[in-house]
């Protein structure tokens, strides 16, 4: 007998080529421009209608291929990709999604609005994937820094970047079209079984031997490896152009040292994350009172989510 799982949670990312290639047209008989917009429509169609979906566009993709856990992953810097992460019910772990758009009216972002979408007064949250969007625009920076400033607590993982665009039709303010503004999207994971870390490999960070330790650091945390997702957000400026001409490297030592964690993530504008770890109250490094230096650029941060124990 077949068991079928509904997604409640998509998290698809795919580059702008996927999003902004062409398709054959029937009627003209010729191949026309994609609209970005009728991608993502065509591809949320075929997810439940109840499904919470994000949906991001960035300049490269970092993917597991599908079969196993342990297939090898892929920096893919050029060419068409994408992935689609499908996360179902889960006991004891809640999934949602957020959307945070600059009001122009408004210099002062309101931080109610962090209750509202669970990000604050929640004890359970443990992680919360940021991602920006149309950084290019006045004011985004700061806005951005509105945002990840008030969330820079020890007992949360935050790590994330800086994509070209959102295309999800499902945030909560959908209202707002991406073209139009800048702002926020991400996702939250929230319950007392998640277990979190997070490493960021900096510029300094050139070749085989200093991105093999930047995984020790990784391994170090002791995250339980089953049930357990990796994400990598990578600077534009490093990948092959970065390690000299060599390709996959970071992706590489991350399998070396993590042979049964699937990777995920993309390159992007800019980085979100430190060396961070939560497992209960314990963290992987205390800077005393000090908040996290989170915002980077030509960066590498490593993530580990671990779900809890798989039923």
């Amino acid at each position: 007998q077949k068991v079928h799982v509904l997604p409640q949670t998509v998290l698809y990312i795919a580059d702008a080529e996927t999003f902004s290639g062409h398709e054959e047209c029937h009627e003209q008989k010729k191949a026309r421009k994609r609209n970005s917009k009728e991608t993502a429509i065509a591809l949320e169609k075929l997810l439940p209608k109840r499904c919470q979906i994000l949906g991001l566009v960035t300049p490269g993709i970092v993917v597991t291929p599908m079969g196993s856990s342990s297939n090898q992953p892929q920096e893919i810097e050029e060419g068409e990709a994408g992935f689609a992460l499908l996360f179902p019910k889960i006991d004891g772990v809640k999934i949602h999604t957020f959307h945070f758009s600059k009001d122009s009216k408004n210099r002062v972002f309101d931080e109610s609005k962090f209750a509202e979408a669970g990000l604050k007064n929640n004890p359970d949250l443990r992680v919360v994937l940021l991602f920006g969007y149309n950084s290019w625009k006045s004011g985004a920076t700061r806005f951005l820094h509105q945002i990840v400033n008030p969330l820079n607590e020890k007992s949360i993982i935050l790590a994330g970047g800086q994509v070209e665009s959102f295309t999800s039709l499902t945030s909560e303010n959908s209202s707002a079209q991406p073209g139009d503004a800048c702002g926020v999207v991400g996702l939250a994971f929230s319950g007392p079984q998640i277990q979190s870390a997070t490493v960021l490999l900096d510029q300094d960070v050139a070749d085989e031997r200093t991105a093999e330790a930047a995984m020790q650091r990784l391994k170090a945390a002791n995250i339980p490896e089953h049930n357990t997702i990796g994400f990598m957000f990578a600077c534009v400026g490093r990948g092959y152009r970065h390690y000299k001409t060599k390709r996959n490297m970071e992706a590489d030592a991350f399998r070396k040292f993590f042979p049964n964690v699937p990777l995920f993530g993309f390159f992007g504008h800019g980085e979100i994350g430190c060396d961070r770890i939560v497992t209960g109250n314990f963290v992987l490094r205390e800077c005393n009172d000090i908040k996290d230096d989170l915002l980077h650029g030509y960066t590498t941060v490593m993530t580990l989510i671990h779900l809890g124990s798989a039923k």
